[in-house]
């Protein structure tokens, strides 16, 4: 199936933070990476005051296995680049891994709701994913990627960072 991850980091070696998580996620499923984003800088939206800028990018990869097995090795990523699953919510992170959609699948539990219930609201996802999928429409949606990109009315600045990474 093909799946969507989002990578955000704001502390640290961003650009290097991010090729790092890339890197973990495409060691796991084989190299099957399909597609790329090319990186942008955003505010911080929603973490502590004075916050530092994140790098955000999203991934399209090939995985075989089931979602809740990618979602604890996607987890496994995050840890190995010093994550803490006991981090507050919305605060500065070297690394966020968040796992976007899984083909048509609709999934709704404790541990995994597929797809991301708020990645339609956000520029940071949003702008990245329709570089590389613009005409996906995901399940539950009726607009596809570009055109929920177009409606969001946040003044949230994404910022092209960097092409190649």
């Amino acid at each position: 199936m093909r799946v969507g991850i989002a990578l955000g980091s704001n502390l640290g070696d961003r650009l290097a933070n991010l090729s790092a998580a890339r890197k973990g996620i495409v060691d796991l499923v084989g190299g099957k990476a399909l597609r790329m984003s090319p990186v942008y800088e955003t505010e911080a939206v929603g973490c502590e005051p004075r916050a530092g800028k994140f790098l955000n990018a999203v991934l399209e990869i090939e995985y075989d296995g089931d979602s809740t097995e990618l979602l604890e090795e996607l987890i496994r990523v995050e840890e190995s680049l010093g994550r803490d699953r006991d981090h507050a919510r919305n605060v500065s992170r070297k690394i966020d891994i968040d796992f976007l959609y899984a083909d048509e699948l609709n999934v709704q539990n404790e541990r995994l709701q597929l797809p991301h219930p708020r990645m339609h609201l956000r520029r940071f996802v949003l702008q990245p994913l329709a570089d590389i999928r613009p005409e996906l429409v995901l399940p539950n949606q009726t607009k596809s990627v570009r055109e929920l990109l177009a409606q969001i009315q946040d003044s949230t600045k994404v910022i092209h960072f960097a092409e190649k990474w």
